[in-house]
């Protein structure tokens, strides 16, 4: 597979360039301007932000205050979302030693862009009057295009200090796309649920990512290796936005849920399955030690695997104590991943996946639609009720004779789905950014921020530094 690789590599030519200087403006301010026209001929507001639509909702539904508006219901939600997908990966993405701008600051381009290519696509898909030929959009429809945009973001993770900001854009745009269609197949076609995004968002995410990755192999990174790691203070930097995704997680999960009992079950499970995988991933990165010494990567990252595997059962009865078992079985196959998993892959598979996105979001991610669909499956009326079923996994209209059974069928079917949507369209997007016009940075000169920013004068030579943690290098010496 790797030699494949190589030999697509040499076809396509060496990539050296990284003036971006025409590229990156004329693609900011072309698609900027596409997204204006789009707008103006499709999107208008729903009946709940329009003035005059929604004082006629309300002499329809005989509401007489403003408070019952959904915005007041899923604004707090929103706004916790929001946080995550620019503060939370954005400060996740900064654990590289001279790549903090480009992981803070490249996020913040492709997730602006990505959440108004989302309202779009999500809308043709979800919301298209086909009367009018209009997308109606309010604060739920935002919630979405943030879900949307963290599948791209997912995918960065795993291409991080490798790729230009042209071609994190085309990222963003296939990605978008392709999200917006295997969600529909998998919420709308299938009648699959999926409330915290396991398969729509993290599988699908993680394997896009990775499989754009593998064709995207550098032979010659290793020259880049001093800069693959980090320093005290941008695990620092990186730590803060762990804890920004780690707290919010639990509204991440429950934002889009019915309101009830549906949203405050999937933060209850969400805030368990959080904390437990913490304890486990200590556990075992002291474990991985010989002197039982904390790695700042498993610290970062396999902590949040819990939020992500309970994201498909986070609305069902799963119970408490399995929340639990959720958090510490995925805290440890995370964990395990980043010691074992991330090096084997990048020797067997030629793989390289700077963030380790397979072990915080594609295999979670899969697991989360599994367990989904197991806990689906098992479900009863004893513990639902008739009426329970049917208000958790929306058994009405043609779908009102589905069973249980069936269901737990379909859930792990949209597992399938997310996996099979990512690794394609990652492969194909993968041999696109292959073309030398993107300005991607040669293989020694990547992780570096001076390809693409302004640094500050103080920090444009760096010394050489001891490294002390590496994102891709196994400690064998240590364990």
């Amino acid at each position: 597979m790797g030699n494949c690789c190589e030999r697509a590599s040499n076809f396509f030519g060496p990539q050296k360039n990284t003036n971006v200087r025409v590229s990156l403006p004329a693609v900011c301010f072309v698609w900027q301007i596409a997204m204006i026209i789009l707008f103006g001929v499709f999107i208008r507001y729903d009946d709940e932000s329009d003035v005059r639509l929604w004082l006629q909702f309300k002499r329809e539904n005989n509401i007489t205050s403003d408070i019952e508006n959904d915005f007041y219901f899923r604004y707090p939600s929103f706004q916790d979302v929001h946080v995550m997908i620019f503060v939370g990966f954005g400060f996740l993405m900064t654990f590289l030693k001279r790549y903090s701008f480009g992981g803070v600051g490249f996020n913040f381009l492709i997730a602006a862009f990505g959440l108004q290519w989302a309202l779009l696509m999500q809308g043709w898909f979800h919301a298209l009057d086909l009367t009018t030929g209009k997308i109606s959009i309010g604060v739920e429809s935002l919630i979405n295009a943030d879900f949307c945009c963290a599948g791209s973001l997912i995918a960065f993770g795993a291409l991080l200090g490798k790729v230009s900001p042209v071609q994190l854009m085309v990222v963003t745009l296939f990605g978008v796309t392709l999200f917006a269609v295997e969600e529909y197949i998998i919420l709308d076609l299938l009648h699959c649920r999926d409330a915290g995004g396991s398969m729509v968002i993290h599988c699908f995410g993680g394997y896009y990512g990775l499989a754009i990755s593998w064709v995207l192999y550098r032979p010659n990174l290793h020259l880049s290796k001093r800069l693959n790691g980090s320093v005290y203070h941008s695990d620092v930097f990186a730590m803060i936005g762990t804890l920004f995704l780690w707290m919010f997680w639990p509204s991440f999960n429950s934002a889009i849920t019915d309101h009830g009992d549906g949203q405050h079950r999937a933060a209850i499970n969400t805030y368990l399955a959080l904390a437990s995988s913490v304890l486990t991933t200590v556990a075992i990165s002291s474990m991985s030690q010989k002197k039982g010494n904390l790695d700042m990567v498993h610290i970062q990252n396999a902590t949040l695997a819990g939020g992500v595997a309970m994201g498909t059962a986070a609305e069902f009865m799963i119970t408490p104590y399995g929340s639990l078992i959720v958090g510490f079985c995925t805290g440890i196959i995370s964990t395990f991943g980043y010691l074992f998993v991330t090096p084997f892959l990048e020797r067997a598979l030629k793989l390289q996946d700077t963030c380790g996105v397979h072990n915080l979001h594609a295999v979670p991610g899969m697991l989360g639609g599994f367990i989904g669909a197991i806990v689906a499956a098992a479900a009863t009326e004893e513990v639902y009720s008739r009426e329970g079923l049917e208000l958790v996994f929306d058994f009405e209209g043609r779908f009102a004779n589905r069973s249980v059974g069936t269901q737990g069928g379909f859930q792990a079917a949209g597992t399938c789905v997310s996996i099979a949507f990512g690794l394609v369209g990652g492969t194909i997007v993968g041999f696109i950014l292959r073309f030398p016009i993107w300005g991607d940075p040669a293989d020694d000169n990547c992780y570096d921020d001076e390809a693409y920013w302004e640094v500050p004068e103080d920090e444009e030579t760096l010394p050489p530094v001891l490294e002390y943690n590496n994102h891709m290098i196994h400690k064998h010496q240590d364990m």
